[in-house]
């Protein structure tokens, strides 16, 4: 039987490690060429990524880049249709994440999350729907957002405002692209056990999980499922959707 993806070719950002590790793998298992995109300084990582999906018969490589920057943003499209003749997906997962208050936030923090978190997925954005229009359309796009995309939880002003916005230009690049028969959606995780969560204080761990009606941390592969399935055909008919992952958390 063949996989969810089987002959389609894309790429993941942020894919040396979290969700953007175990979205790679679940589109490689399900049988898709994966480039791996990461920052340089991960590359070690990065080509971690690559090992652990060719050694389960996947195939894929990792090319550096960083999503703040335009022409990273383009030369990773562009090794992806080198390597595989075209560009069929995208995952755009890089992020980071602040601890901090509306008025415990700096400018230059600020300034940080919003770069990579809003203009990362936007250049992203930009040359992934370029090349599949000049492709003859067809394709399928999906953002990384967060449960703090959809509600607000405490002391995480700057990183709740840019996943609003993630969310925001995925509806409109859904919009834009739906005559090309391209679709762009975006995950929304809760708690997911990434080092962005298990790096804080249990205290903090549990204050992120209490809206959650699954009272457990999340595993990255349990979004990395749902992006599978979301640039897939099966899902021909899903396209400017913010989809929780969120264990139960927006249905309270």
């Amino acid at each position: 039987m063949a996989g969810l993806v089987e002959g389609k070719s894309g790429l993941v950002t942020g894919s040396a490690g979290g969700i953007g590790r175990a979205t790679a793998i679940a589109l490689a298992r399900e049988g898709a060429n994966v480039i791996v995109t990461d920052l340089p300084a991960r590359a070690q990582d990065g080509e971690e990524t690559v090992r652990l999906i060719t050694a389960a018969g996947g195939t894929a490589r990792f090319v550096p880049g960083d999503v703040t920057v335009d022409a990273d943003a383009k030369a990773v499209v562009d090794a992806t249709v080198e390597a595989f003749g075209r560009l069929d997906f995208a995952h755009n997962n890089a992020g980071i994440e602040l601890q901090a208050t509306v008025t415990g936030t700096t400018e230059p923090e600020w300034d940080a999350v919003m770069n990579v978190n809003v203009k990362g997925v936007w250049l992203g954005l930009r040359h992934q729907i370029d090349r599949m229009v000049s492709q003859g359309g067809h394709g399928a796009i999906v953002n990384t957002a967060s449960l703090a995309g959809l509600m607000a939880v405490p002391s995480l002003a700057a990183y709740i405002a840019s996943k609003h916005a993630v969310v925001g230009l995925t509806k409109a690049a859904a919009i834009e692209c739906a005559e090309h028969e391209i679709r762009v959606n975006c995950v929304c995780p809760a708690a997911i056990g990434t080092a962005m969560i298990t790096s804080l204080p249990p205290e903090r761990q549990l204050e992120l999980m209490a809206p959650q009606a699954i009272k457990r941390i999340g595993k990255p592969e349990e979004v990395g499922e749902v992006v599978a399935w979301l640039v897939s055909d099966r899902a021909s008919f899903v396209t400017g959707v913010a989809m929780p992952v969120d264990a139960g958390a927006m249905a309270q």
